[in-house]
Formats: structure tokens, sequence, C-alpha cells
């Protein structure tokens, strides 16, 4: 009876753990490169309405966060940047794995490359959506120092500013920017997904790399440099709209394509491009950090949970 019984399958961790990890992966890799964030956000809005910039580099940036704010404002926003992880990356992995597996063959053929992308492009969109609160309260949380004392926000975690956001200038202020939030993640899900296969691949021909950590990462970095190359604009759209204030009553900006013609005609064609070097340092080894943080918890959990 032995002999005939049917092959006992591999023990997997249950759907809810494999969500649960993606954030904790996500926002592991977050504490590291917050800092990052922080200087992104604060060249996207520096010089805003003019061509004179705040910050010449984001070392400059850097140094002057450094010498105004102490070491301690390096990390400003670091909850709301969590809470996103939390929100945005669990719903967008849970998303993914659950179209992943229906779209997957009965007799187990994964998508085709089209679908996946689909797939990576609808559950990018959808997590956008539902972190889009904890992107208000970081956009704003990170500006907050760069702006005159009288004219601070001074929100003092993520949960406050969500709660004073929805008390001041009601809920739907927590949505604000959604539209150009999603586009972002629709634009770097794709552009992601086509350069890293393709940098991965092109990486293990030369005959250098093999399948392993370097070879990730590398391929990160090179699909780091297209993505932000091509989804910068989209975000800094996303930036201005979310840390606009009301003038006279009205807002700062219309929707995402006058920011794109205010931008462009005040400050530069080239100005959609601003923060693009803490953008992508900040790309590629957020994704690797994640991936190892998730090996890691993965690792453990079957080490003592499934095997034991």
């Amino acid at each position: 009876m032995a002999a005939t019984a049917d092959p006992v399958k591999p023990k997997t961790s249950p759907k809810s753990i494999k969500f649960l990890f993606g954030g904790l992966a996500g926002m592991g890799a977050t504490v590291f490169v917050q800092p990052l964030d922080l200087v992104k956000n604060r060249m996207q809005l520096s010089g805003q309405g003019s061509k004179a910039r705040e910050y010449k580099t984001s070392l400059h940036a850097v140094a002057s966060i450094l010498r105004n704010e102490g070491v301690r404002g390096i990390y400003t926003g670091l909850s709301a940047g969590l809470l996103r992880q939390a929100t945005y990356t669990t719903t967008r992995l849970g998303i993914y794995t659950v179209l992943f597996e229906r779209m997957t063959k009965a007799d187990g053929t994964p998508p085709n490359f089209l679908m996946k992308a689909l797939i990576g492009m609808t559950a990018g969109a959808t997590g956008a959506f539902v972190g889009t609160p904890a992107e208000v309260a970081l956009i704003r949380m990170t500006a907050d120092g760069r702006l005159p004392p009288d004219q601070r926000r001074g929100y003092t975690n993520v949960f406050n500013a969500l709660i004073r956001i929805t008390r001041e200038e009601g809920l739907t202020t927590l949505w604000r920017g959604c539209i150009p939030t999603m586009a972002r993640a629709v634009v770097v899900n794709a552009a992601q997904l086509a350069s890293y296969s393709q940098s991965k691949q092109a990486l293990l021909d030369t005959g250098y790399f093999g399948d392993d950590i370097l070879c990730h990462f590398c391929a990160s970095m090179i699909s780091g440099l297209v993505t932000t190359a091509a989804s910068m604009p989209v975000d800094i759209v996303k930036t201005r709209i979310q840390n606009m204030r009301m003038i006279d009553g009205k807002p700062e900006y219309k929707n995402g394509l006058d920011v794109l013609f205010k931008v462009v005609g005040k400050e530069g064609f080239f100005s959609l491009w601003k923060g693009f070097t803490p953008y992508y340092a900040r790309l590629g080894p957020h994704t690797v950090l994640t991936f190892i943080f998730l090996e890691q918890m993965n690792k453990f959990y079957k080490i003592y949970f499934l095997d034991s």
C-alpha cells in the first residue's frame, strides 16, 4: 500500500505567511534606504517654481540636512516609509501571487512574459492605491524640514499625519495624487520586469556571472537605471501633488499635466529628473535587500516550522 501511495508534496508556507514576509522584507529594506528617499523627495521639491536649485547635488542635500536637522533628520518620515511598505508591498505581493496562481495552467506551466508583465502592472497599481495614504504622509513628513518653522506641518509620526490630514483636509486628501502614484507603479513594474529579465540574461551570457546574488545585484542596478529614467517624470508629478498646499482657496496644481507644464516651463525640461541619483541609488539596493530579507525569513521559517 505504501508503494502505491501518492508522493508527498513538499511543505510550503501558507499564503498569509508569504504576504507577511513580503511586507516585512520591504520594511527591512526601507530602514536602510530611507535617507535616500528623503534626499530624493527634497531634491524634487527644491527650486519649486523657479530655476534656482536649493540643493546642487545629492551630497549637498545630505550635508544640508545633517547641518540643519541633525543625524535624526536623515531618518525623517521613517514611520511613513515603513507603513508604505506594510501596505503597498504586502498588497502588491498578495495580488501578484493570487493572479499568478490563477493564470498558471493545470499542468504547472507558468504564464508567459506578457501575462507576467500585465499581472505585475495590475498588482503594482492596486498596491499603489492601497499605499497612497502612507505615501502622502511620507512626502509631507520628508518635505517639512526644508520649510521655515512657521510653515511646517509638524507631524510627529505617520499616524499623527494620517489623523491630522483627515481632520484638517478631509478623508479624500489621503488619496491625493493616487492616479500618478498608480501610473508610476505601472511604469516601474513594466520597466523593471523587462529590463531586469534582459539584464540578467545578458550578464549570464557573458560567462562571467552565475545565477547568484552578485548577478542579481548587478541586474538590479542596470534595471534600476532604466526604471529610474522611465518613471521619474511621473514620480515628480506624484511628489508635487501630494505635497501641494491650497493657495487662496485653490489647489497649487490642477492635475498631473499642469505639474508637468509648470515644471518644464519654470524649472526646465531636465528638472523632471531632479533627484535622479538618490532615486537610482535607492531602487536597486532596495530590491536586492528586500529579496535577501525575504529569502532569509523563508529559510528560517522552513527550518523551524516546516522541517521540525
